[in-house]
Parts: structure tokens; sequence; C-alpha cells
């Protein structure tokens, strides 16, 4: 028989799989001797039987009974007892940790019987408060009650109290408070087993509600892992004020601090802190309430810590006066705490270097170039909340989170406002710029998912009333209403009114350290994309050491170049081309000396024109009747000519090495403009190493007349004419399947290979990239793709032709340079597939060399690891 249930003492950290997080940790904890509360795991594999069959088989049912009553024996209670009753939480835990995602019952096992048992263990309105919360918790996540509908009977019943908190209300008003939640939700049942298995069941299906679907989607988390369900001996914070619950974290989550952080509430359950509901402590204060208690979790942290060798953000809860421990995981942290806690801990020699670099993603250096509000300027600042979330952002005010959704989605900059957001919310927090809670602390669910997400938050700017009837808030007798605009500055916890200016940070002494051990360990090159000299800079400042891809096409678009570019491409005859041309040649040879002037030293491969001729004229009447009187010739020529450029497909039509073959004065000028730059630039005392590129190349004898007819003449006419020359190497883009299944006949031409992996993938695939929105969201979702391949490569349909050519032309070509120099150059992924294809180097854009730097390094740490 299967073992679908494992108790507390029967598992470690290592059974994530199957007892996921937070059961494998509960029982991590338990083996090593932490007060943990006992309790059971219901395996993810139960999980997936309840999802396949749609009901708790006999032997799961069977084998938590087992369990329950050892439980019994452990706590010297009874599950269902009227005298004195063991109650239960019921919680969800994930493979991967997904805060706040799924879903929770606590105090399971009260009815109008249990209770009593209750009242005389304890007293009346901790009874009442308990059975309130059980009821709400069980309405909200078995019957599928909005929780809203329970808040309205909760705030109804303070207002007619005259109170503003909970814990303000006496038990004869919690008492109403339950009758009332009864009559919400109508049929609990009053068998304890009952509510177990009707919870259990539930908390299963939590795996699939939206908001732990959107959750997995947005960090690309697998879907058909299941959770597992843990039952635990409820230890209450909530019986008087000598009792309590909270959330530590083992270093500080937003900054990295090598100092217990966290907060709590006194008289309190764990999800009052969570949910924002009250406003936490910090944890310092508990220093003084209890600071017993504050010793003992200080030395669990170190403990914690030490075991699992990164920062653990724990929950705890403390029942009259004695500590005990929830959970524990590795905590969600910002990007620049991700760095710091990972340089710190291989410092202190807790973890090697190398797994500091593995800790740190892509996804995170990415977030580390968060904006922030320049220092020096004069803003307006109207209230202020904690410093949830790191970071800066600018955008008008929504208060509904669909309306967030929706404008953030169609590319609106918004910031959402709520008293506090919860699970159901994130649609709306995925597409906000950042969002502003009245309500919650730093480990409120805003805060946590807004970390997760790399946006800025401001939590708990308790100054703030927010009207949502009137859509407007007010603090300090200023009205901000829907569609003001602020700032919010997530660093310092500020709320700025208005659009503030915002400048670009730094990186930290730590990442350029971690960078510098990802140099030492990295094989593979990381160069970088960049047409103008301010990219060039921007790259080699974040550790580029090259250019893959210099686009030659992107220095025709500034408008005093536009012009002659349309006059070639609208010229009658050969004749007047080459004099548009001729124009074109000392603008294309400036470009070209900055860029070898920037790059000194290092090697720069320029793309020779590439787009479809169409793309640089215009196709609106009124602009092309300016461009013929611009031009001085008819009208009706250049609409003739326009229309003669039309192409039914033309990615697939005459751009690339055609145009070059139709058209050879443009790659000669092209070509002349890079080496005279060269030649110049070298005889002032720098160091040129100029590649040209060919586009599009698909025949080996394309890139024969190119070489024989335009650049090998070319290149001997400038050299003769400059009387000094330059080493340059002739090389094309692989993005054409056919290039990459006869890389070898290629190579015995091409002296490099860059993989322009948009195209190949666009071609491979058979999707246009401009079109893959309409339906590739759609094949994610259906689990038809994983993720967009033109974000991330397709390493099982485009990947062989990578390795195919690559194989391929080394054969031919001992050593020849081989890269890539689409998108994918800096994503990690596609960035360690590169590795491991044996590429010399990936090619992305300034922002993501760091990323690249990173993943290259983790490529060869991945490799080391699988090997020995």
């Amino acid at each position: 028989m299967t073992d679908y249930v494992y108790s507390f003492e029967e598992g470690n950290k290592e059974m994530k799989e199957l007892l996921g997080g937070k059961g494998a940790n509960l029982a991590q904890m338990t083996s090593i001797g932490l007060e943990v509360p006992p309790g059971f795991t219901v395996t993810t594999t139960a999980c997936l039987k309840y999802l396949e069959e749609e009901r708790l088989i006999p032997d799961i049912e069977e084998q938590m009974r087992e369990e329950m009553e050892e439980l019994e024996e452990k706590t010297g209670k009874k599950f269902g007892s009227p005298s004195d009753p063991l109650l239960v939480s019921v919680r969800s835990g994930a493979v991967f940790s997904m805060p706040g995602m799924m879903d929770t019952v606590l105090n399971l096992g009260l009815n109008d019987k249990t209770i009593e048992g209750l009242i005389e263990q304890t007293d009346e309105r901790f009874a009442y408060d308990s059975y309130r919360r059980f009821i709400n918790m069980f309405g909200d996540v078995v019957r599928g009650i909005s929780h809203s509908k329970f808040e309205k009977i909760m705030d109804d019943i303070k207002e007619k109290a005259g109170v503003e908190k909970d814990i303000e209300l006496s038990a004869r008003e919690l008492k109403e408070v339950t009758k009332r939640y009864k009559e919400l939700v109508g049929d609990i049942p009053s068998n304890p087993w009952k509510q177990l298995m009707d919870a259990t069941k539930a908390v299963f299906a939590s795996w699939n509600n939206k908001r732990a679907i959107k959750y997995r989607e947005l960090h690309d988390l697998p879907h058909d892992m299941g959770t597992a369900v843990n039952v635990q001996t409820m230890v209450f914070g909530n019986t008087s004020d000598n009792s309590g619950s909270g959330v530590a974290f083992t270093r500080n989550p937003s900054t990295g601090e090598n100092k217990m952080y966290g907060e709590f509430l006194m008289n309190a359950q764990g999800e009052d802190v969570v949910a924002g509901i009250r406003t936490p402590l910090q944890l310092e204060e508990l220093k003084e309430i209890l600071p017993e208690i504050y010793s003992q979790l200080n030395y669990v942290c170190k403990v914690l810590e030490k075991e699992y060798r990164d920062m653990q953000d724990l929950e705890f809860t403390i029942e009259e006066g004695k500590l005990y421990i929830l959970q524990t995981r590795d905590g969600k942290r910002t990007p620049n705490a991700a760095v710091k806690i990972a340089y710190d801990m291989a410092k202190e020699n807790q973890i090697t270097k190398e797994t500091a670099i593995t800790r740190i993603t892509g996804e995170q250096i990415e977030k580390l170039l968060h904006k922030q509000v320049d220092p020096d300027a004069d803003v307006e600042k109207i209230t202020k909340g904690l410093n949830a979330s790191p970071g800066a952002a600018s955008g008008a005010v929504v208060f509904d989170t669909d309306e967030a959704a929706k404008r953030g989605d169609e590319g609106e900059k918004v910031i959402l406002v709520r008293r506090e957001t919860t699970p159901e919310d994130i649609h709306g927090l995925a597409a906000s710029q950042g969002v502003l809670t009245s309500r919650g602390g730093m480990t409120s669910h805003a805060a946590v998912v807004a970390r997760g997400m790399g946006q800025p938050c401001v939590a708990g700017a308790e100054d703030i009333s927010i009207d949502l009837e009137k859509e407007q808030f007010t603090t300090g007798g200023k009205v901000v209403k829907k569609d003001d605009i602020i700032t919010i500055n997530g660093t310092t916890g500020d709320v700025i009114l208005g659009e503030a200016p915002l400048i670009e940070p730094d990186f930290s002494i730590e990442f350029q350290e971690i960078l510098c051990w990802a140099d030492e360990i990295r094989e593979l090159g990381v160069w970088t994309n960049a047409d103008t000299p301010e990219d060039a800079r921007k790259a080699i400042e974040y550790g580029a050491q090259g250019i893959g891809l210099c686009r030659t096409e992107h220095m025709f678009f500034h408008p005093e170049r536009l012009n002659a570019v349309q006059e070639m491409i609208l010229a009658k005859d050969d004749e007047a081309r080459d004099r548009a041309i001729t124009k074109l040649m000392p603008m294309q040879k400036e470009d070209f000396k900055e860029l070898f002037e920037v790059m000194d030293g290092y090697p720069i491969i320029i793309r020779l024109l590439d787009p479809p001729l169409h793309e640089f004229v215009p196709k609106d009447k009124e602009t092309q009747s300016e461009l013929a009187d611009a031009l001085g010739v008819p009208l009706d020529r250049i609409v003739e000519r326009v229309k003669r450029l039309e192409e039914s497909n033309p990615m697939l039509g005459h751009r690339g090495c055609r145009l070059g073959i139709s058209y050879p004065s443009i790659y000669k000028m092209q070509v002349r403009a890079i080496l005279e730059a060269a030649v110049e630039v070298k005889n002032a005392g720098h160091d040129v190493k100029p590649r040209i590129m060919i586009p599009l190349i698909g025949n080996v004898k394309e890139l024969e007349l190119i070489k024989d007819e335009i650049v090998t003449p070319v290149a001997e006419a400038v050299f003769s004419d400059k009387k000094s020359d330059v080493d340059y190497k002739l090389g094309t883009m692989i993005e054409i399947p056919r290039a990459a299944i006869t890389a070898d006949e290629i190579a015995e031409v091409a002296e490099f290979f860059s993989f322009g992996t948009n195209d190949l993938t666009q071609m491979t695939l058979g999707f246009s990239r401009d079109d893959v929105g309409t339906f590739v969201p759609n094949y994610i979702q259906k689990g038809i793709l994983a993720q967009d391949p033109f974000y991330a490569l397709d390493q099982q349909g485009v990947g062989p032709l990578i390795e195919m050519a690559t194989d391929r032309g080394r054969k031919t070509r001992k050593g020849i340079s081989i890269g890539i120099c689409g998108e994918h150059g800096g994503e990690p992924s596609s960035v360690k597939f590169s590795y491991r294809a044996g590429l010399d180097y990936v090619s992305c854009s300034p922002y993501r060399v760091p990323i690249a730097r990173i993943a290259a390094a983790q490529a060869k740490i991945e490799s080391q690891e699988k090997t020995g």
C-alpha cells in the first residue's frame, strides 16, 4: 500500500517533493529538537490522486485516522472531545514556497459541544475568538464565501461596540460574531472528522485555484506537482497578553543585514500578522516585552540558518510564555538582500563562492537596476509608510484590482492603492508599477508579493484614509483621487504627490565582487548588442568583452539621415542611388569610428544592412507628400515605389544578404565605412578588431559572392588608399535552418558564426515573432509550450540546430568563433545552453550583461556538479 501520510517524526528536509516544503521542514525541525507542535503531513502524491479521482480514496482517509490517533496520544487530548478537545490547523505546503497562494483553516475541531470544553480549559472570550476564526476560514476555504462578507459582519459589530480593533471585543460580542458567521455559512459539519476531510479536500483543490495558477505562471513554477496538507496541533497566540504570534527572518529580507528581523502581535494568531488586519510590532520590541522569548527566538534563528545554510523565514507562536516554531522556509528577499546575504554567507564561510553565485537569479539581477527617487529633487512628500519593497515608481492612482490589471496590461503605468491586499489581488499587483497599502507590515501579503516580483511597495501607511466608493484617499488634509499621479518610494517608505524624477542605481560593492567571482569561474564570453557609443560604454561598465551585434540599420533612423536613406531607396537608377549612398558614407564612418574608440581592444561585430527596404519609407499619404517635396520628386513616383516595395511576407523576402546582392553599392559603402574608420582609429593609437557580418545567409554561394565581389575588393582599395591595413574577419549570422544544416560548407568562407536566434526561432517554429502574442500565451496556459520561445531558447527544437551548426562548422574550420546575438543571449537558461553547446560567447543588451555573466558562471558550476 502506498504511504500517503507521514508523521513529523518520519520525514526530513530532503523529502520536499513528497512532503512539500512546509512538511519536509516541519519534519526536519522536529528531528533537530526544536519545539514544533506535533502533527502529520498528507503527501503531494495524495493530492495528485485526489485531483485525478476527485475524491479522497479510502487508503488516504484510513492513514489519516491512524496518524490522528497517534497525535491524540502525543497531546493527551481527544479529537472531538467535548471536555478537552484536540484542535488542529490544516495548511497547504507545496514543494516550492508560494506565500498566501493556497488555503489554510485554523482551530479545526471546534463545534457547539467542543467549545464548551475549550471554555473550561481557557476562557469564554478566547474560545469564541477561536471559534469565529474557524468558521470564517472554513466558510472562506471550504464553502467559497468571500472573506469580505465576514469582514462586514465584524465591522458592524465593532461599530456597535464602539471599538476599532478585534482585540477590544468582549466575549459576549465575539459570541455574537460567531452566531452571525454561522448564519452566513449555513451548514458546518459538527463532526470534526468531517470538518477535517472537507478542509483537506479544499486545500488540495486550492492547488488549482486562480491565484495559485497565476503565481506559478509569474514565477515559472510547474503545475503538476500538487500540494501537501499539514495537519498540526494548534497552539494559541490569542489566549492572553502573555501570548502572541509572529514572523521572523534570520536576516533582514529587505537589506540583507545579518540581524534577526520580523514582526509580531501579542494576543493574536498568526493570520492577524500576515493579513494586515492589525499593524504589527517590530520584533525588536519583543526584547522589552518578553526578553527570554526574544533570546530563545534568536537562538532558533541561528540554529535554523546553520541547518539550512540560507536565510530562513519562520513563523512562531508564543502560548502562555512558551515558544513554538510553526514553520520555516528559505526566505523571500529583495534582489539587494539576495546579493548581500549570498556575499556575507560566503565571507562567513557558511557557503562557498560557487554556492553564493548560484543563489542569485537572473530575475533578481535585472531588478537590481531599480530606479530610485533623485535625492536632490524637490518633491512633495504627503505621507510615509513602511519601506516594504525597494525601488521607486510613478503612476496613476487606481483602487480597483481588476482595473489595475486591465490598465497595466494595456501598457499604462498605474499604482495600486488598497487598504491591504489579498491573494486574489495577484493579477492587479503583477500589472502595476507598485503598490501602496494603508494597513499591514513588512510581512503582509502586499510586501511579500511585491518583494518577490521586484516591485516597489509602501505598506502600512496608516495616515491615509481610503474611500473606495469615491475612489480617493486623504492624508494630512490632501485629497488624492483616482488617476492622480503619485510616486512611491519603496526604499524609504515615502509617498510623493506627482511624478518624481528617478535615477538609475549603482551596483553594490558586494554585487561587483560576486561578478568578479563569476568571471573567475566562467568560460563563456559575454558580449553585448550595441549600436551607439552610449550603449557600448554602458556595456563595458557592466563587464562586456566585445560587441556581438552592431545593427547598422539603427543608425539610419536618425532624422537627418533618414532622408538620405529614403532617397537611396527611391532612386530611379544606379547613379541616383550612388549619390544618396555617398551622403550616407561619412555618417556611417563617424558612427563606426566612435564605436572603435570606445571599444578599444574589444572585438566589434558589425552586421550589414538587414531589414527590408519598405521599413524605411512612409506608408501614409501625408508623409509621402512631405517626402516628395523634400526630395523634389512627384508624389506618384513615391507612391508607386512604395507599392513596389510591399511584400506578402517581408521577413522572408528581399532583405539581408539578398539586398546586398541586388544593390551591391549599399554593402560596398558600409564595408568601406567600417574599414576606413578602423584604419583611422588604429592609426590614432587604438586597438581595433573589426568583424563584418553578413545577415541571412542560407547558401554558401551567397557568402562567396559577397566576399569576392564586395568585401575583398573594397578592403583592398581602402588599405591601398590609406597605405595601412587592419586585421578584419568576415562571418555570417546563422538564422536560417538551411544555414545550420550546411554550416560545414559555410565555414569554408566564414571566419565566425553568430546565431541570430530570434530569426532562427521564427523560421524553425514557423512563428511570426510579431504575432505570437495572439496565441503563445494560450499555448503556455494549455501546456503546449513551457514558455515563450522568443524569451527563452527552444532547446528541443532550435537547440539541436545550434549544436549541429557548431559541430559542423568546427569540423571544417577548427577554432571558428561562435556565439549567439539574439535576445536569448541574456536569458539565463539560454546562456547555460550556449555553454553546454560549446559556444564561445553570448551577446545581449547592455543591461543584461551582468545577468549573462552570472548565468555563464552558474553553467560552469552546474556542469562540474553533474560530472563530479
